[in-house]
């Protein structure tokens, strides 16, 4: 009798929520299915777990058995170190590309007979500039008889004075040779 009372009170229970014609079996298989799965989910969670907390405690170890906190504070106080270090290094840098930026970076050579009767382009036009295309170039005409040399000055690759065709040249060499434009 106390079996079928309870039976009958599942039974209500199942009318209330509108599953009263459902056998009691069922919903004991599902549950039985739902804690199986719930015992492999918390046996693969917990491999997952030991793999983990032995990964942490081999890197917590570290060299000569220091804590992770120890190795991160070094780490820490070496990159403040190297951040100081390369604000020097970034100022030491740009005095440089400012002391160089004068110094003659650029430097073409063409070499050309002046005169007909003398061989050999015994004479030559040097141009030495800088970053901005400033400087000289620098004209030596050779004879049978003398050396004449001329120098003109160069502003951002141009001259105030007539340039020959072997001064413009030279020009044109050591800026293109540079990889830049006249």
């Amino acid at each position: 009798m106390v079996l079928l009372e309870s039976n009958v009170a599942v039974s209500k229970i199942f009318d209330a929520i509108g599953l009263g014609g459902m056998d009691i079996a069922i919903p004991l298989i599902l549950l039985f299915l739902v804690t199986v799965a719930l015992i492999v989910i918390v046996v693969l969670q917990s491999k997952r777990q030991a793999a983990l907390v032995y990964r942490l405690e081999c890197f917590m170890q570290g060299e000569e058995a220091a804590s992770l906190e120890d190795q991160i504070g070094r780490l820490a106080t070496d990159v403040l170190r190297l951040k100081r270090e390369s604000k020097a290094y970034a100022n030491d840098i740009d005095l440089l590309f400012a002391k160089h930026e004068n110094a003659i970076q650029k430097v073409g050579l063409i070499k050309y007979d002046a005169f007909s009767e003398m061989g050999g382009k015994m004479s030559f036009c040097l141009a030495l500039l800088d970053e901005r295309n400033d400087g000289i170039v620098l004209n030596s005409v050779h004879s049978t008889t003398a050396c004449y040399s001329y120098i003109k000055r160069i502003r951002e690759g141009i001259s105030d004075t007539q340039l020959s065709p072997e001064e413009s040249a030279a020009i044109r060499k050591a800026v293109e040779e540079s990889g830049g434009n006249v």
